[in-house]
Formats: structure tokens, sequence, C-alpha cells
């Protein structure tokens, strides 16, 4: 089920009043039902996976909790490693790393026969077994003590909101809420509303434009320009900005509506000043994943500097090919672990050049090249994100400014914009919109704007949320499109 469709609609005012009528301690029965019945709606017989994930989390954990000693809990943690990767590793990475050794061996002219898995990848696996995996370790580090309550636990995994795309929530946090006794809030419910607006305000309106052209571009390269590569690339990271932060944001709008808070996961990234701060602002239920359950356990930056550099790259890489199963993720993790490490090694630089600027009263324009910088630098590492294959992606790499001359032709230019799949008046929307966000955006580095409009007089508090709603709904775009992170 897909938030912007019209199953949505119905389904979540239906949960939401139930959940409201409903006694406290039925509550969670509602939830996992509708959360259980939410998921299969796209494929029923996939839900098997997700309880099996489900079912021996739970058991591992509450084994892991009856023992005392640490070195005795190894046994069940590595049962829940075993069980959850395999899952996601069977049904997301085998063709890939199969269909990978079948080139090589071919290459060997080595015989290779082992077929392929005729499967599809269940929705938001990665998603949920992460959550599922926070879960077993935390238990095991005995941080948090395990959830005897098998419908809560399954809850915790299964949350509807935040079950196909996160943001990927934490034990520690979501477990507790559930046993809240939330009664209907006026205030809290309306704010959760308007999150949401803003959510498919990005999604429908400005993502789903976006995702035309840049479609038209990526997915037959041969056909195009540098001007048409470039504008792409750019769209894209817009694109996959707000189709994403607008799913977490109808997410967390949707839970908070019911009493729930989920984390932020998207604090206004392309305004970060570099690789290292980007990633500490985008999809930061993520990043902070790999940080503690990956990073950290590798060695952090606890070791000498080449082992660090080593820790951070690999974590990078491995976050690319939890992405997807294709050597473009992986290549796209590369990159950032690349920028990573060299955005560390160039430290003490920067810090002079910083120091440098203050003394020259120029740190506004200095943190501005900053700003431009690591946005081109995250826009071309998305070139090999969204290429259907390597050889399409160093193909535009290769062609990135091949005839950037000819901009300066006006009539080459207007062609080329033309030819992106967009009208005139579907661009301007879009760039309307894109000024629209990035506007609010900028804004919120000193006041969060649902907080500053519930300041404000009702007609004008009303007059701006009739506006945002309205304009949602007739410029909504007219093909329901999936979220980009639901592949994952």
């Amino acid at each position: 089920m897909l938030f912007n469709s019209l199953e949505y609609l119905i389904f979540y005012p239906v949960i939401t009043i139930l959940y409201f009528i409903l006694p406290h301690k039925a509550r969670w029965a509602l939830l996992l039902a509708g959360s259980l019945y939410f998921y299969m709606a796209w494929k029923p017989e996939y839900v098997i996976l997700m309880l099996a994930s489900i079912s021996i989390s739970y058991i591992t954990g509450l084994k892991m909790g009856s023992i005392g000693q640490k070195e005795k809990r190894k046994k069940y943690l590595y049962l829940s490693l075993f069980v959850n990767l395999g899952l996601l590793a069977a049904f997301k990475y085998f063709n890939f790393f199969n269909e990978s050794a079948r080139l090589l061996f071919n290459r060997l002219n080595i015989q290779y026969n082992v077929p392929g898995l005729d499967v599809l990848l269940p929705m938001g696996i990665s998603f949920y077994t992460f959550q599922a995996l926070s879960y077993s370790i935390d238990v095991y580090r005995g941080r948090i003590k395990p959830e005897k309550h098998f419908g809560i636990f399954a809850l915790y995994v299964s949350f509807f909101p935040q079950l196909v795309a996160g943001p990927i929530e934490r034990a520690d946090r979501l477990l507790p809420q559930f046993y809240n006794e939330n009664k209907f809030d006026y205030d809290r419910v309306t704010a959760g509303l308007k999150i949401m607006a803003g959510g498919f305000f990005k999604k429908v309106v400005v993502a789903d434009r976006l995702g035309v052209a840049v479609s038209a571009i990526y997915n037959s390269p041969a056909e195009h320009n540098s001007i048409q590569f470039i504008l792409a690339t750019v769209f894209f990271a817009f694109q996959i900005f707000y189709d994403f932060s607008g799913y977490s944001d109808i997410a967390i709008g949707s839970a908070k509506v019911m009493g729930i808070d989920l984390m932020k996961n998207f604090d206004r990234p392309y305004f970060s000043k570099s690789i290292a701060e980007f990633w500490r602002r985008w999809h930061i239920s993520l990043s902070t994943w790999f940080k503690d359950y990956l990073y950290i356990p590798l060695g952090g930056n606890r070791v000498s500097k080449l082992r660090n550099y080593f820790n951070l790259f690999v974590t990078f890489l491995i976050s690319g090919l939890w992405h997807g199963a294709n050597w473009t993720f992986l290549v796209w993790g590369a990159l950032h672990g690349a920028f990573s490490v060299t955005g560390r090694a160039l430290s003490p630089l920067k810090q002079k050049a910083a120091g440098i600027t203050r003394l020259y009263k120029l740190p506004s324009i200095y943190n501005a090249v900053r700003v431009l910088f690591t946005f081109s630098l995250v826009s071309f590492a998305w070139i090999f994100f969204r290429a259907n294959t390597i050889s399409d992606a160093l193909y535009i790499v290769s062609h990135l400014f091949s005839d950037l001359g000819k901009s300066t032709n006006f009539q080459y230019l207007a062609t080329s914009v033309s030819s992106m799949g967009l009208t005139k008046f579907q661009l301007t929307i879009t760039i309307l919109g894109i000024i629209a966000i990035e506007s609010v955006h900028l804004l919120e580095r000193k006041r969060d704007m649902v907080e500053w409009l519930s300041s404000k007089p009702v007609i004008i508090r009303w007059g701006i949320y009739s506006i945002l709603v309205t304009v949602t709904f007739w410029l909504a775009f007219s093909e329901t499109k999936q979220f980009i992170y639901f592949q994952f």
C-alpha cells in the first residue's frame, strides 16, 4: 500500500478513528493487525518472512535476557544475525552475487551452472531487518531488556507508518511508546496532519515531476547531451530528497497523530558544508545505525589513523550495498567513503582555511562555497546511484561536460530542456516547488515552521494550510508513483 494512494487515504483515517475509540489495552492489536494488512496489501505471502524475522528476534531476545553472562549470550545473537541476515541475503543479494560469480567464471572459461532465484524483492526487507537486528544487538549488549509481550514486539518491527522505508527506530525509543495511553489531543493531531501535508506536497507535486525528467535522460543516456545530464543529475538530487523525506514526513506525521514520536530522518542536508555533515543530516536513522552497529564496533576513531580511514570506507561501502544489489550502489558507497576519508584527512587544512576567512571577515562566502562544493560532490555520486548500469553511469560522467560550450546558444539550451519530458507548466511548477521547499528549509535554521505557524492568528494559519492542501490536490502528478526507497 502506498502512502500516495486512495487505499491509504481510506485505510489511515479508519485505523486512526478506531485507535481513539478502542480502549488502550486493545490498541496494540489494532495497530498490529493494521500493520500486517498494510504490508500484505502489497504481496500477502511475503508477510511470512517478516513474521519469521519477528519470531526469531523475539525468541533469541528472551533467551539472551535470561542469561547473565554476555559471553554465553553470543550463540543466540549469532542465531538472530544468521536468520535475519540470511533472509536478507537470500532475497536481496543471492542473484547479484550469483550473477557476478557467473560473469567471473565465464571470463576464466570455467563452467558455472548455479541457477538464479526467481523471486521478487520483499518490500522494506532492509528496513525491518535492521530494526530487528538493532533490538537483538542491544539486548545482547545489555542496553535494553527483552520485550516479553510478543504482540508489542511484533508491532515494533512492523509498525505501518515506518515499516517499508523507515525511519529505522531503536527499541528503547519506540517500544515504550506502545504502552503509553494516548488520548485525542487537538494540537498534536493537527501538528501531525501538517507534517503529513508537507510530505505529500514534496512527493506528489515536486518529486514525481522531477522523476519524469530524470527518467527521460537516465533511461537512455546515449540519446542526450551534457546540459541534460547536468540538469537531470541536479533534478535527481532533489527528487530523491523530496521523495524520501516526503515519505519520512508522512510516516512521522501519521504516527504523531496517534501520539507516537518517530525520529527525525532529514535535517536540511543540502545546506551541509562537508560530506561528514551531510551524513549527519541525511537518512539520519540509517547513518546512526551504521555508526552504532558497524563503524564503532570496527574500532571507530579510537584506532590508528589508517585503520580509522579503513573503518570509515568499509562502513560506506556496506552502506552502498545495503541500498541495492547492484554495482552502481557499491560505487556510490565507495565514492562517499572516499569523500569522507579525504575530508577527514584534510581536516587540518580546512581549519586553517576557516581561520583565514574569519581573519578577513569572509566566513559567509567561505561557507557558501563549501555548501556548493558539498552539493556538487553529493550530486556527482548520485549519478551512480540513479544510473541503471555502471556503463550508463560512466557514459554520463564522460559526457558530463563534453558539449557544455553549446550552453551559450539559447536555442540549444531551450531545446535540451524542452526534450526532458516536462511541459513548460510542469517545469515551472517543479522549479517553484524546489524554491518554496528550500526557502522553508532556510527559514528553519532559526525555528521550526510548524511551531511558527501555530503561533500565528487562526486566519493566517488556516489560510496557509488551505493553500497547501489545495495546491497539493490540484497539482498532484496524475500518475501514482512508488516511493524510491521502497525498492530497498
